[in-house]
């Protein structure tokens, strides 16, 4: 027997990426999937992306392979040549680098082609005609990219024109209703298909604010600041100082498990409470500011005076303040 030919899927775990592989797999090539994992957004995070993306890669039938764009994601969303979009979101760039990682993977398995589920008019920056084409060339895949659900609508690429698919098996969907995937997911017999997720935290709005705020204060951010970005409530108070205090009791473990160092740690002493992380220049000039807001959002009264403990590099001290009044710390909420 011939041996099938190979694809390489981008795959996201969501439903126009599932319905990408499937359309391959009936068209006789052997399908191998790379799921891109970056800081702001994890397949595993559990924010609209959050699928179990090995589960679906066996349900599918499809080898995967993972791969992690950490530090180099960082240092492209510094200076993203082609801008960002309605946030701080690059998608351009961030789609260029992630067919960038397919293509290595193609060209270790000896892969025709690479596909994503990338829908014509689906998402205003990243997948309009003009912008497909741009990926494709930053990404130096030209002609080597198929969408086969939009995939009537474009350009023919380089596996069209060898013959080895169909333009009448492509697809011609295009926009943002889902009316066209939920009924080829039945088709292919996807039960539970799931819903429409936007799963990058650099579309949301008020991530975005954050976000822009630490790369505007720090040259260089890292991994551990990326993940701080994620939780608590943020507050700037000079060019390289900022408090983050936490929510809940899930947030202050959180908090207390990325404290560097030079961080200071503030919890109510007497009073259930949050866990705050005091990071940056001159801490001890904030230590009382810090401890007050702490205080603020803990049960103790708002009106008297009470003991905050302080944590830094294992050394324990105290401080008694009274919770501070919202006039005179919201002005420093990020």
């Amino acid at each position: 027997m011939e041996e099938k030919k190979k694809v390489v899927a981008l795959l996201s775990g969501g439903l126009d990426s599932r319905l990408a592989v499937k359309m391959m797999q009936k068209q006789g090539f052997e399908v191998e999937a790379v799921a891109i994992k970056t800081p702001f957004c994890d397949f595993d995070c559990g924010r609209g992306c959050g699928f179990e993306i090995r589960e679906t890669a066996d349900n599918l039938g499809v080898k995967l392979k993972t791969v992690y764009l950490g530090d180099e994601y960082i240092e492209m969303l510094k200076h993203p040549k082609h801008g960002f979009g309605s946030g701080m979101n690059p998608c351009i760039d961030c789609r260029a680098m992630m067919f960038e990682a397919g293509k290595k993977h193609m060209q270790e398995i000896g892969a025709e082609f690479i596909i994503s589920g990338e829908v014509l008019g689906q998402r205003p920056m990243s997948q309009h005609a003009p912008a497909l084409k741009t990926i494709e060339k930053e990404s130096s895949l030209e002609g080597k990219i198929v969408r086969p659900l939009s995939g009537a609508l474009l350009p023919a690429t380089d596996p069209e024109l060898k013959g080895l698919i169909k333009r009448d098996d492509l697809g011609r969907i295009r926009g943002r209703s889902r009316k066209e995937q939920l009924k080829m997911a039945k088709e292919f017999g996807i039960e539970n298909p799931p819903n429409a997720g936007g799963g990058c935290l650099l579309t949301d709005p008020k991530f975005s604010i954050r976000a822009k705020d630490l790369f505007k204060h720090v040259k260089n951010p890292t991994i551990n600041d990326i993940e701080l970005l994620k939780i608590g409530r943020h507050y700037r108070f000079d060019e390289k100082t900022k408090l983050v205090v936490g929510r809940n009791k899930d947030e202050n473990a959180v908090i207390k498990s990325l404290a560097l160092n030079d961080d200071i740690l503030f919890e109510a002493k007497d009073y259930v409470g949050p866990v705050a992380l005091l990071r940056g220049n001159d801490l001890q000039n904030y230590r009382e500011l810090s401890a007050a807001i702490t205080l603020r959002y803990s049960d103790a009264p708002k009106e008297n005076a009470a003991l905050v403990a302080i944590n830094k590099e294992r050394t324990n001290s105290e401080i008694s303040v009274i919770p501070i009044n919202d006039s005179a710390y919201l002005q420093y909420r990020i």
